[in-house]
């Protein structure tokens, strides 16, 4: 049977919104969960894990990352790994390298660490004082806290918990030196693997785009993501549908995906779901934007709009906000308003497990 545009999105949904399970078994299934600090009304990884976790609540990632055995890092966005996913990229060598001054600060630093086991940015701040920096944005940020974030990035820290939002970190040992040209070949299929698993299936121009991603993966191994991208599409399933080259893993049949419940879902804008902006628009046939930065009169969704699917179809989105533990909510139709019966019950009942998800009753 010839793959269609509508087997594509079902095999979407369905590979990625699977039946809830544990966290850790959801964590395995997804590889990777993109993190953001922005709650409107959750973190990016706690509405994204709501979906897929048993009676999950917002903010159990961060209560039980230390039980878990995974790592926060950069993959090809930044977020939570499993410790073998986080070790594909290790040892990593950053792209602009650290003065002689630098290396001599971090090292200070981490025999700080090492001593202290366990330590807040604060307690760092106040016992070395290096002012402040101008960071990416223009802005002026700790020039404690970038360098912590250098080391982590570096692989000489690791995020032994958060503290109300906030990374606390640990010496990591090193990591063994790897020249070995067939691994290194061998860890960046892998990551390729890790990317196809949680977004497929994907048009050809975002896998491109995903494994040019690894660049800040794995800088060191910049140089194989041409080989490595060859390499997936070879590999991977394919088809070529309404003038698109699409890929998933081997083995998978998009024909054979079962339909989708007859509930809405209200996704996080990180979503796996809704992350490639190219494959919501061909999808669903409508351009789905990320407003929380655009100015508020420019905003066309709202600050944090939340796409709504209803059954196959993102039908509109909406805007939830908490204050004084009552949860307000403002729904918009991409076309027409909804009213069939089915679709607002489903609506209710979605609702409701956000209420619930917020510990809010």
């Amino acid at each position: 049977m010839p793959i269609s545009l509508d087997h594509l999105r079902r095999h979407a949904l369905a590979r990625s919104l699977f039946a809830p399970t544990t966290l850790a078994d959801a964590l395995q299934r997804l590889g990777f969960v993109q993190a953001d600090p922005l709650r409107a009304p959750a973190r990016a990884q706690d509405l994204t894990l709501r979906h897929r976790v048993t009676a999950y609540q917002a903010g159990d990632l961060e209560r039980r990352y230390a039980e878990l055995g995974i790592e926060e890092d950069f993959f090809v966005n930044y977020g939570f790994l499993g410790a073998s996913h986080h070790a594909l990229m290790h040892p990593r060598k950053a792209r602009k390298p650290w003065s002689k001054a630098r290396w001599s600060k971090a090292e200070e630093v981490l025999a700080f660490v090492r001593e202290r086991g366990t330590v807040h940015p604060r307690e760092v701040d106040a016992h070395f004082d290096h002012g402040k920096v101008t960071n990416w944005f223009g802005g002026s940020s700790n020039a404690t806290t970038e360098l912590l974030d250098g080391m982590h990035y570096r692989g000489l820290l690791r995020v032994a918990r958060r503290e109300g939002g906030t990374r606390l970190y640990a010496a990591r040992e090193a990591w063994p030196a790897l020249t070995d040209k067939a691994e290194i070949l061998t860890r960046m299929d892998a990551m390729v693997d890790l990317i196809v698993a949680k977004y497929a299936p994907l048009p050809a121009v975002t896998l491109r785009q995903l494994v040019n991603r690894l660049a800040l993966a794995a800088p060191q191994w910049a140089g194989d993501r041409a080989r490595a991208f060859a390499q997936a599409k070879a590999r991977l399933a394919h088809a070529h549908v309404d003038g698109t080259d699409w890929y998933w893993p081997a083995g998978e049949d998009p024909a054979a995906a079962p339909e989708t419940p007859e509930r809405v879902w209200l996704l996080a804008p990180f979503d796996p779901v809704v992350w490639d902006r190219l494959r919501f628009e061909r999808f669903w046939g409508w351009p789905y934007r990320f407003e929380a930065y655009t100015p508020a009169p420019k905003r066309q969704l709202g600050h944090y709009a939340l796409p709504l699917l209803w059954r196959e179809r993102v039908v509109g989105w909406a805007n939830i906000g908490v204050r004084d533990r009552r949860m307000s909510v403002q729904v918009g139709f991409v076309g027409a308003r909804i009213g069939e019966p089915a679709f607002v019950q489903a609506v209710d009942d979605e609702l409701h497990r956000m209420y619930t998800f917020l510990g809010l009753g």
